[in-house]
């Protein structure tokens, strides 16, 4: 039995204190239960309230994608530098220590090969699985206006069900087919789509024109995909401009690990998204690093 509490000091109750009562940091997320919001908070940072992710889940339908050959020795020297990984449960149980205690959002839907249509996806794993793997997020590709659209939104009502029951969120990834226009209308649709059908964050491509129509939109919020390989400041800028119009991080893969100093890179890309850097003087950095690597 424990022992009575006979200290003589005297009880502090603290009754001209309030006891505090603050709203959740992240945007559309107040509601949630805490184990939601804990494992939100494993992938945006709690200070800046915004992340950057490190995409490399590509094989799961390109196979050993450039500078996927080898994740082992070009992804692992990365992944210190990442608020959260975005991978499949082959690579994370393979090749990912498992000393690494940041945030793990797993690629759910899979199915076609690039070989194939793309959009005929299905749910690739099950809730259990995803607690096994002590996920942050669980992340399934919807296809608005694809061949399949309503299968993969179905895939991904199913998810977020199943996330829900065990405080898991779910990442909504907007993909774009060849058919369909990146243009802000189409981006608001997709979005919107996404987060009224209860995913806890969405994934999307930066487009030019009125993308802060697109954040202001989306009661939840926005990460954009790094999209296809561009030179460095080119990749800060759009990483900035994204943010700027209220987007709260960035899902970037081939413009890091593709980068000619990717360890830099990442290094660089963290400047504009947590610090609002300017891509200018985030390029100068990452010159500045590439130049002491190579040494």
């Amino acid at each position: 039995m424990p022992e009575a509490d006979h200290t003589q000091k005297e009880k502090q109750f603290y009754t001209d204190i309030q006891p505090k009562n603050e709203g959740f940091f992240l945007k559309g997320s107040n509601s949630y239960d805490w184990g939601m919001k804990n494992r939100l908070s494993n992938i945006f940072d709690p200070k800046s309230g915004k992340t950057v992710m490190l995409a490399f889940d590509h094989g799961y339908f390109q196979g050993p994608t450039t500078g996927l050959e080898r994740i082992d020795v070009t992804i692992l020297p990365l992944i210190e530098y990442a608020d959260t990984l975005m991978l499949t449960r082959g690579i994370l149980r393979t090749t990912i220590p498992a000393t690494y205690n940041k945030g793990i959002v797993l690629r759910a839907s899979g199915g076609p090969s690039i070989l194939k249509e793309l959009s005929n996806e299905q749910l690739a794993i099950d809730i259990d699985e995803a607690i096994r793997l002590n996920a942050s997020a669980m992340a399934v590709q919807v296809f608005v206006g694809g061949e399949f659209e309503s299968k993969s939104i179905h895939n991904m009502t199913r998810l977020i069900d199943m996330g829900n029951k065990a405080s898991i969120p779910t990442l909504g990834v907007t993909a774009v087919g060849k058919e369909l226009v990146r243009d802000a209308k189409y981006m608001r649709l997709a979005t919107r789509m996404l987060a009224e059908l209860g995913c806890t964050y969405v994934k999307t491509y930066f487009v030019e024109k009125d993308f802060d129509t697109v954040v202001a939109a989306c009661p939840v919020p926005i990460v954009i995909a790094g999209g296809k390989k561009l030179p460095e400041l080119d990749a800060l800028d759009m990483a900035y401009r994204a943010i700027q119009a209220g987007a709260l991080g960035v899902d970037m893969g081939r413009n890091i690990f593709q980068s000619e100093d990717p360890v830099a890179m990442i290094q660089a890309v963290r400047k504009v998204v947590h610090e609002n850097e300017n891509p200018r003087a985030a390029h100068d950095y990452y010159l500045t690093l590439k130049n002491e690597n190579n040494r």
